[in-house]
């Protein structure tokens, strides 16, 4: 865990340097970490607009608005970690902005998630649906037992399927999904002799990182309960 956590906070610094350029720009122009947030915030509406058209407008062969949904997932993502830098450079840290960040880091997700179901309702994917759904109960407990821990007086930060890697994952596996649709084609189907139904479809790209997350975030969650159990045993 403390290599994990020491490799998170490698990546974070070698992000930092990237974007703190962009932090002084938006600082400049006089943006606020609250305003940061909710350009964000928005952001995600768009990700979820993207998802709903193509459920709506698309056909199930055509994955391109899965891609262009993840690309836009990352780029609100970036703005998840804009809002802190903007605060901690412009100094202008507050107890609400934190408040206000953690809020619609929530309504960001369950937004995104939104979309994603939709999609999946939409274009008959319904097992994959439900293990969305699940990956966002996963995701909500995650933030949520970390919350209730650190109300109690006691840090509870541990677990693989924090916030930045499921954005990270989410928004790479759409990407890779859309992109390889274009060259295999959005309905390929992988066979195995003997077996009636397929064992890989091009919209298995997205699906099964979905399916792994709905695993892990809830695994993660019951493993902060449990860090947080240990630590108030030996209070």
């Amino acid at each position: 865990m403390a290599q994990q956590a020491s490799i998170r906070t490698s990546l974070q610094s070698g992000i930092y340097k990237v974007i703190d350029p962009v932090v002084k720009i938006f600082i400049k122009l006089g943006l606020t970490p609250n305003i940061v947030t909710t350009i964000g915030f928005v952001l995600n509406i768009g990700v979820a607009v993207i998802f709903i058209i193509g459920g709506e407008a698309g056909n199930r062969g055509d994955l391109t608005y899965i891609g262009w949904a993840g690309g836009l997932i990352l780029f609100a993502g970036l703005f998840d970690m804009l809002d802190g830098q903007v605060a901690r450079l412009g100094n202008m840290k507050s107890t609400f902005g934190a408040l206000y960040d953690s809020v619609l880091d929530r309504y960001s997700e369950l937004i995104m998630f939104f979309g994603i179901c939709y999609y999946l309702v939409a274009h008959h994917y319904f097992l994959s649906s439900i293990f969305a759904f699940i990956a966002l109960i996963g995701s909500m407990m995650v933030s949520y037992v970390r919350a209730r821990a650190e109300s109690l007086g006691i840090e509870c930060k541990g677990g693989l399927m924090q916030r930045p890697e499921r954005v990270v994952t989410i928004g790479l596996c759409a990407i890779i999904c859309g992109i390889s649709s274009l060259y295999i084609g959005g309905n390929y189907k992988l066979y195995v002799p003997g077996i009636k139904y397929h064992v890989f479809e091009t919209m298995s790209i997205f699906t099964i990182p979905i399916t792994i997350l709905a695993v892990l975030t809830n695994i993660t969650a019951f493993k902060r309960l449990t860090d947080a159990k240990k630590t108030f045993s030996k209070q």
